[in-house]
């Protein structure tokens, strides 16, 4: 995931107190028109400690309209009025991984992603493979998509093995992770509207995706032969523990960095790398870099890394 969030205007308004005095702004709407539901700068701050706490989301002040309409469609959908209410449901829920706490952070989440989104990976990717084919009699090759969004980068990968290899039964597997489980879902149904896959070469189409007909028209469904090889899991980033063991000899991790702050960077790092393998690649979105990271990773590509190991001068 690859995770981004949407860009709203600032906001500089407020309303005065009986003592003249600025007192828990209300954050005027972007249209200028009233707000559905009574939301304060209080309220956003709040939404910006919860959001960072469970998922390392840095919040900047821009996305304060973004955070209203996002969090309405709760509120509309629990009938509560006001946000207050609503982050006071969320605070006092012994359960952080309750049912509410996993729908507000798919409501703070929107993904943006694309079939061979960044295509010179694919092509490092396969240059990887062909190193590393030989090691690989007995063992698979294990990839992990660690934001699979909602599912066209697992499925790339996927696309990109079956053609080096040349068999739908490659020695690989895939492990597709994300922290939204509503985009989880939709990847692993693997049903994607036709203009989602109109760039992909006609014999990639063919290949890999059934056309749908009837009320199905304007659909497309990627083959059982690519789903078999993705195993899709719900993970967050910032957990203390991952129920993955290494070694891995690719990890993506593209395009989601850019939601952490430098800390939260040096920390998810830190756990990828030990799940690397000792020639593993390490591969980060075209917007991410790792200059405060040159202790655990060092570049060997456009945007690919490897593991510093304690042999490396």
């Amino acid at each position: 995931m690859s995770m981004s969030i949407a860009k709203g205007p600032d906001s500089g308004s407020g309303v005065r107190n009986q003592r003249g005095t600025m007192d828990d702004e209300v954050i005027p709407p972007f249209t200028g028109n009233v707000r559905e539901y009574h939301f304060t700068k209080k309220d956003f701050e709040r939404v910006q400690k919860l959001i960072y706490a469970c998922a390392g989301i840095s919040l900047g002040q821009s996305k304060q309209d973004m955070v209203y309409s996002r969090l309405a469609r709760r509120l509309r959908a629990l009938k509560i009025t006001r946000f207050s209410d609503y982050l006071d449901r969320l605070e006092s829920s012994a359960d952080s991984d309750s049912d509410e706490w996993q729908s507000f952070i798919n409501a703070m989440t929107t993904n943006l992603t694309s079939f061979f989104r960044e295509p010179h990976h694919f092509t490092i990717l396969r240059e990887h493979l062909a190193r590393i084919g030989s090691r690989h009699s007995s063992d698979p090759v294990r990839i992990w998509c660690s934001a699979s969004s909602t599912g066209e980068e697992p499925y790339t990968l996927a696309m990109t093995i079956v053609e080096h290899f040349k068999t739908f039964n490659p020695p690989v597997t895939i492990v597709a992770s994300d922290i939204d489980t509503q985009v989880l879902e939709f990847a692993r149904r693997g049903v994607y509207p036709m203009e989602r896959v109109e760039q992909l070469s006609r014999e990639r189409l063919q290949k890999f995706f059934l056309r749908g007909t009837g009320r199905n028209e304007g659909f497309c469904r990627v083959v059982d032969g690519l789903r078999r090889l993705i195993t899709f899991e719900p993970i967050n980033l910032l957990d203390a523990h991952w129920p993955l063991q290494g070694p891995y000899d690719a990890i993506f991790c593209r395009n989601v960095m850019i939601y952490f702050d430098k800390s939260t960077q040096l920390s998810i790092i830190r756990k990828m790398v030990p799940l690397l393998a000792a020639d593993g690649l390490f591969f980060a979105g075209h917007s991410e870099s790792f200059f405060h990271a040159a202790d655990l990773i060092r570049p060997v590509g456009r945007t690919v890394y490897r593991a510093l190991r304690p042999t490396d001068s």
